[in-house]
């Protein structure tokens, strides 16, 4: 137990009660944005964004490139899907309903993956963030090893790979809750449990409990959309 309050505490010690105080208070209204988000209610956007904002402050001065660059697509997405779920849609009042992601959305979904893995991967080459000599193959035997290694410090050097993922999914998901897709949920309960533990091992606790909640919010995220997507199923 001690070893684990070091752990936690330790990345604290050289931070300011400023942005340890910006921390905590994003971290809180992120894990409030999921709890409005698995109710499906709108006040998930405004609340995301003040929760995104202070990230955006708090990753650059962590010079976390591949977290700054999804915290500002999200505070975007977040301005897309707050007039998304406040649009009429028809004659009586109705908003946008929870659905499934047809093959068109599936491949829009896919594409948002790819592109920005993509993005991430020239941005964290070009900043010598990511081994910057090594091909596909090889980059992929690179982070396995460090992954397995048992080593925290090799399991450091790894991280970038995991951003590329984490980024990707993060950027589809993002995209498929503005659009109220069911399956936005399957990609937060990836983006959530790889997230965990990646961001205890770069030294930010608050943030790594944030997203120990987000993983349990995201799976009870699903099963109340589901149940609402099946309701809405018997009612046509």
């Amino acid at each position: 137990m001690d070893t684990f309050i070091h752990f936690f505490l330790e990345p604290y010690q050289d931070a300011t009660t400023f942005n340890v105080i910006l921390e905590f208070v994003a971290a809180l209204f992120g894990v409030i944005s999921v709890f409005y988000a698995k109710k499906e209610n709108i006040l998930v956007f405004p609340t995301g964004i003040i929760s995104t904002g202070l990230y955006v402050y708090l990753l650059s001065q962590w010079n976390l490139y591949g977290d700054l660059i999804i915290n500002i697509y999200y505070t975007l997405m977040s301005i897309y899907g707050w007039y998304m779920w406040s649009k009429i849609i028809d004659d009586k009042a109705h908003h946008i309903p929870i659905t499934r992601s047809d093959q068109w959305d599936k491949l829009k979904a896919f594409g948002i993956f790819i592109f920005t893995s993509i993005f991430v991967i020239v941005v964290y080459r070009h900043y010598d963030v990511m081994p910057n000599a090594l091909g596909f193959k090889e980059s992929v035997s690179y982070a396995f090893d460090k992954l397995t290694s048992g080593s925290l410090i090799e399991f450091r050097l790894a991280t970038p790979f995991l951003d590329t993922f984490t980024t990707g999914a993060a950027f589809a998901a993002m995209w498929l809750m503005a659009n109220k897709k069911l399956e936005n949920w399957i990609f937060w309960i990836a983006v959530n449990t790889v997230s965990v533990p990646l961001y205890f091992v770069k030294g930010y606790g608050f943030t790594g409990i944030q997203y120990s909640i987000f993983l349990v919010l995201a799976i009870l995220g699903y099963s109340a959309w589901k149940k609402t997507l099946d309701k809405q199923k018997q009612t046509l």
